[in-house]
């Protein structure tokens, strides 16, 4: 490390734990904050969101669950038939396209009325597609496009101790975002958001399943569309507040470029 001519952090933790292996040189650390702010949506995500919703139904409360991994489906799906939503449609994307098939075959084993996001384009008028109660996400390089039709995204990974997913793409459209108790992949983010009131975290608990508690809160927020409205506009301002480490890191890469220009 004590050769490096440079180390951009992420985070101040990052700095310090980087600076405690380095005896001669910490000075060469600088904090550039998390390049996934940065991600900006596709031109084309929120109008391609809006059409979605309006496909899906404008009144229709939709609960997203983003990112999912395996065995969390399940869970998912027993919280959602438990607590009976009135009307609501669960959207189900996995975070791995090989199990597309796979979640298909738990909801057609659980007979569970749904459709494949494969079996309908963008051209689809509204009428055209089954009233279901969840919508399976088979399709690549759209999440923007989901998060921005949906009133509410879990984000998986989080259920299970797998680390948790990116919320950051999430609250950067104005979804609120609800995360399991294992997120250790994206610590620093989710305790922002959660601090900002874009997020709300779920603990442990030994009497009821984290699943279950999304689920409730989902509701929850549901019934109180103007708290949902409080947390989008919080969510967008996190993110907000936060962009900007790719324009630090390429000052930091240019100046460095300068210094070792010869004259």
């Amino acid at each position: 490390l004590n050769q490096l001519s440079g180390i951009a952090a992420q985070t101040e933790q990052d700095a310090e734990r980087i600076a405690n292996l380095m005896h001669k040189n910490p000075q060469t650390i600088t904090l550039m904050g998390n390049l996934k702010f940065d991600v900006t949506p596709p031109d084309d995500a929120a109008e391609r969101g809006r059409y979605l919703r309006s496909l899906l139904g404008i009144k229709r409360p939709i609960f997203l669950a983003a990112s999912t991994r395996e065995g969390e489906e399940a869970l998912i799906l027993d919280a959602v038939t438990q607590a009976n939503i009135p009307n609501l449609l669960t959207v189900i994307v996995p975070r791995h396209p090989q199990r597309f098939d796979e979640v298909a075959t738990l909801l057609s084993k659980r007979g569970i009325s749904f459709c494949r996001r494969s079996e309908f384009s963008m051209g689809t008028v509204a009428g055209d597609i089954p009233s279901n109660s969840v919508v399976l996400g088979d399709s690549m390089g759209e999440m923007f496009m989901y998060y921005v039709a949906c009133d509410i995204a879990f984000i998986g990974g989080s259920l299970m101790p797998l680390g948790g997913q990116n919320l950051i793409e999430a609250c950067a459209v104005g979804t609120p975002v609800i995360v399991g108790p294992f997120t250790h992949n994206f610590k620093d983010a989710v305790q922002g958001a959660v601090e900002a009131g874009a997020a709300i975290q779920l603990a442990t608990s030994e009497l009821v399943d984290p699943a279950a508690r999304a689920v409730s809160t989902a509701l929850d927020w549901l019934n109180d569309q103007q708290a949902l409205e409080q947390r989008a506009l919080a969510a967008k301002s996190w993110v907000a507040q936060h962009t900007g480490a790719a324009h630090r890191m390429l000052e930091e890469i240019t100046c460095f470029q300068d210094e070792r220009v010869t004259p």
